[in-house]
């Protein structure tokens, strides 16, 4: 459900704009570290999962109103060389301000406990994270399919210039598009603090996920950043516990199988 959480805003934004955005990690990154700072100062997770996405969103408003806006009418080699140099400045500056060691960031106490499940024991906070994940999933679709927004956000995907033409002013829905794909992977970096703690390369290992996720499910596309996110995360999960030392490259490997059988992803479209 991270994963999901992670990659929606990274396919929305492809599938709305057509732009590269290897900035996205960084934005993972900047709300796991408001999250850690957050926490430290309140000593309350639940600020840090609020302070964590709107960092996120922040960080996104401001790249796209002073950067990214003049970057939409290049050709992707220079929105990858653009985003990517960000993310390098954003995860330098992290180095700067934290230094580069690992840090932790505490579960609630309310949510430290485990949870039973018939024979199976699972952590509660785990439990919450998969809640959390599913309420923003119903909300996000309720918003993309019911609402204007939704509507101006999926015709765009269609035909920018169409919109434009209705005078609906295309770079408000851009900015809005960006600021939502922020705060999605803002809280996906929030959540994940607890899980596996924060340290300013995990920036990086997220946005390489988020792009096998994006093209499993199918680039563009709500449902398939689910599937996706979902089955990557099982793979991944499942391998863990029969060949550790190879988790990562099987995730590889399901794209490859994936793209071999549909090679638009299991929602997109040829």
């Amino acid at each position: 459900m991270i994963y999901f959480l992670l990659s929606v805003g990274l396919t929305m934004i492809f599938g709305l704009m057509r732009f590269v955005n290897f900035a996205h990690g960084a934005l993972y990154l900047v709300a796991a570290y408001a999250a850690y700072v957050v926490s430290q100062a309140t000593g309350s997770m639940l600020w840090a999962l609020l302070f964590g996405p709107l960092a996120a969103a922040l960080l996104a408003v401001v790249a796209e109103r002073l950067l990214l806006r003049h970057t939409y009418a290049m050709p992707h080699e220079a929105q990858i060389l653009i985003t990517f140099a960000v993310a390098l400045i954003v995860q330098e500056g992290v180095i700067l301000v934290f230094d580069p060691l690992a840090k932790n960031v505490p579960v609630p106490d309310f949510l430290s406990g485990i949870v039973f499940l018939g024979p199976f024991v699972y952590p509660a906070y785990r439990l919450a994270v998969v809640a959390v994940s599913a309420a923003v999933a119903v909300l996000l679709w309720f918003a993309l399919e019911r609402t204007r927004f939704g509507a101006i956000l999926r015709a765009g995907s269609e035909s920018t210039e169409m919109v434009s033409l209705l005078g609906i002013d295309v770079h408000r829905v851009f900015l809005g598009a960006f600021a939502l794909g922020g705060a999605l992977a803002g809280l996906a970096g929030a959540l994940a603090a607890p899980l596996r703690g924060v340290e300013p390369f995990m920036g990086l290992e997220a946005l390489g996920i988020a792009f096998v996720v994006v093209v499993v499910g199918g680039i563009g596309s709500f449902t398939g950043a689910l599937l996706g996110g979902l089955l990557i995360g099982v793979v991944q999960s499942v391998m863990s516990s029969l060949w550790p030392e190879g988790a990562r490259l099987m995730i590889y490997g399901a794209m490859a199988l994936v793209l071999l059988v549909r090679p638009a992803g299991l929602m997109g479209r040829a």
